[in-house]
């Protein structure tokens, strides 16, 4: 049996069928992780969709902020819903739309695998939560998402405030604070304070900012990270890290980690034509 994390496919189906060659894939054996952004900007979310909803037995999702975006938008007024882009308007209005949201999400911010030694999120980890804090922040945040209260939360959880998360936080600060760390989280403060604006490559960020696997005084923790999110930084593995989101989207790569061997093993393959940096 082989174990794969796969970083952010953003709608990217043939990229994504063509890591599943490269990779192998045998469904009766093999398991995926999916690093979160299955949707958006690659221009066949549904499709994508569909595909790794069909894999559900044999794989793990955890939730990326373009796919909160997406269920965010489906908690709207139909009137809404009908102004965001043609492609996610695709799963909106789709017949099938309504049972692939309800699929998305039920999936989790946090998957930790202690046989395997890894864990996996979509962004990153505050500086001072271990496994066990993350699980814990996690499973509040996933409690609320998939009770039938959702709509709420879905329909409350953007903004940059608070930009630093504090164990005193309640209710939809909490909230926000605890799904800004695990879905957007590029750049931090030693004291955990989130940079929303710097997005680009190490070094290019302002005095005071880490990447936030750098921050100085972070936890040490006792597994494996696999993560997406953060294409600038590109392929990356370090400080206990790997993080995958090679920017298929943008035209780069699309990138397959095997997680069950000594060595992690890279796989990549061409990722969409003609797609553009941010």
């Amino acid at each position: 049996m082989a174990v794969w994390a796969i970083g952010d496919v953003q709608g990217c189906l043939e990229p994504l069928q063509r890591l599943l060659e490269a990779i192998r894939f045998d469904p009766s054996a093999d398991r995926l992780w999916f690093c979160g952004d299955l949707v958006n900007r690659g221009g066949q979310s549904l499709e994508v969709l569909r595909l790794v909803r069909s894999l559900d037995i044999h794989s793990t999702v955890v939730l990326g902020n373009h796919d909160l975006s997406l269920l965010a938008i489906a908690a709207r007024p139909e009137s809404e819903r009908r102004r965001t882009n043609a492609e996610l308007q695709a799963v909106l209005f789709a017949d099938d739309g309504p049972e692939l949201l309800d699929w998305l999400r039920t999936r989790k911010l946090v998957h930790v695998d202690n046989h395997l030694g890894w864990m996996m999120v979509h962004a990153g980890l505050a500086p001072k939560w271990t496994v066990k804090i993350a699980r814990a922040r996690a499973e509040e945040v996933e409690a609320r998402l998939h009770g039938p209260n959702h709509g709420k939360l879905l329909r409350s959880m953007f903004g940059n405030q608070p930009a630093t998360w504090s164990p005193k936080l309640e209710g939809m600060d909490r909230m926000r604070a605890i799904i800004n760390i695990f879905t957007r989280m590029r750049y931090c403060t030693p004291k955990g304070t989130l940079s929303f604006e710097s997005k680009g490559t190490p070094g290019t960020q302002k005095p005071g900012l880490y990447p936030w696997f750098e921050v100085p005084g972070h936890v040490r923790r006792e597994l494996r990270i696999v993560c997406g999110h953060w294409s600038t930084l590109g392929l990356f593995q370090g400080f206990g890290v790997h993080a995958i989101d090679t920017g298929a989207v943008w035209g780069g790569k699309l990138t397959a980690l095997r997680l069950d061997t000594e060595l992690p093993q890279v796989v990549q393959v061409a990722g969409r034509v003609g797609g553009r940096p941010e």
